[in-house]
């Protein structure tokens, strides 16, 4: 069936998912945040971002982000500007001492060792590699004074344990892209130095800013290598600026006042459903959905083959050649089902489904519904 008829296909209504936004990044927003941020009227959007309103809410999110974790001791949480992408710079920049380690096995964790293979006051890094679909292990190493892992690879959907490399050097730490894991997935924050990610996956939200949960050891690491001869590093990437602005309950320059807003608003409604654990649960349930299906399915079947690799909050599924993903994408956001399309750069025929706490288990399973109608129309046309 040519694109411009199969678009046309309306899909019965009694199979629709209530809310058809399946994005991993935007991901979906719940429509009661969006109704709270509106309710504030003039008292926030449009205020200055050193006074109470915003201010109080800066404050809210690093305390629920520590509860949300159930941060340790002395751990900090830390705001900035421009995403988890920038957090690469910064920590190339500033908990990098000479030599990294990076588990790469995507799209994300193969950025954050460019950033590093880039920096010329740093030594080369050791790259660890895995295919996409699986992903590799660490190895402690003499020298290597980072591990940087990823806590689950959006792009392929791949999540890994979180732990200290065994025989790791003193001092050494460790660094996670945590990505669409934060907030979705269990994990030991001891086992980490820096827990870094973006607002909009799990949390929620747009984008504009990063988190870091940081250890003493991270923090004490950005002081002394800011004293190192010859580091220079810009105030916009100062790990120790965005540390004494957060403990201000500031950002060093304007915030994304309605990211920040949206953040809150997701996080304290986790909390008062009973936190990680049940935010980990209620993934873990749409990813049982999800991925029953597909293998049940004579035309689907998981991307990872593992399922112990299998990421709860974003699923990747292959297609049978038969079925042509696009087609199907195509029907499916015709009908208001959105962003189910596959990774761009992982140039597969296949879907991928984020599966976030806003996301409602019943949606997942009423998407399963619709992927099987849809193949089936498009079959028979």
């Amino acid at each position: 069936m040519p694109a411009a008829e199969s678009s046309d296909l309306a899909i019965p209504a009694d199979l629709l998912p209530a809310d058809g936004r399946f994005g991993s990044g935007p991901s979906r927003v719940r429509p009661g945040a969006v109704e709270a941020l509106a309710a504030t009227g003039t008292t926030y959007l449009g205020t200055s971002h050193r006074q109470a309103p915003v201010k109080s809410m800066v404050g809210r999110l690093r305390a629920a982000v520590a509860e949300l974790f159930s941060l340790p001791e002395g751990y900090e949480v830390v705001l900035g500007n421009g995403g988890a992408s920038l957090f690469w710079d910064v920590a190339a920049a500033c908990l990098v001492e000479r030599r990294s380690q990076h588990l790469v096995f995507g799209e994300f964790s193969s950025k954050f060792a460019a950033v590093v293979e880039g920096a010329p006051f740093l030594d080369e890094p050791e790259v660890r590699a895995a295919p996409a679909g699986s992903h590799p292990a660490p190895e402690a190493r003499d020298g290597v004074d980072l591990y940087a892992f990823t806590h689950n690879e959006t792009s392929t959907g791949v999540a890994m344990p979180l732990a200290r490399p065994e025989g790791a050097g003193a001092g050494a730490l460790v660094a996670v892209d945590a990505t669409s894991g934060a907030g979705c997935i269990r994990f030991d924050p001891s086992a980490v130095d820096a827990y870094y990610f973006s607002l909009q996956k799990g949390f929620a939200a747009d984008g504009g800013l990063w988190v870091a949960a940081l250890s003493p050891a991270a923090l004490a690491r950005a002081e002394r290598v800011a004293a190192l001869p010859g580091r220079w590093v810009p105030a916009s990437l100062d790990l120790r600026i965005a540390v004494a602005s957060s403990r201000r309950d500031e950002t060093w320059n304007t915030p994304a006042l309605a990211t920040l807003f949206l953040a809150v608003d997701q996080a304290e409604w986790v909390l008062s459903h009973g936190g990680l654990e049940w935010a980990a649960a209620r993934c873990e349930r749409s990813a049982e959905i999800l991925y029953g299906w597909a293998e049940s399915s004579a035309y689907a079947a998981p991307f990872v083959a593992k399922p112990d690799e299998r990421s709860p909050v974003v699923a990747t599924v292959d297609l049978d050649p038969s079925v042509d993903a696009a087609a199907l994408c195509r029907v499916l956001r015709a009908n208001g089902v959105v962003d189910t399309d596959p990774y761009r750069k992982l140039g597969r025929n296949q879907l991928r489904v984020a599966m976030f706490p806003a996301v409602d288990p019943a949606d997942v399973e009423a998407l399963t519904r619709c992927v099987d109608w849809v193949v089936e129309a498009l079959s028979s046309a």
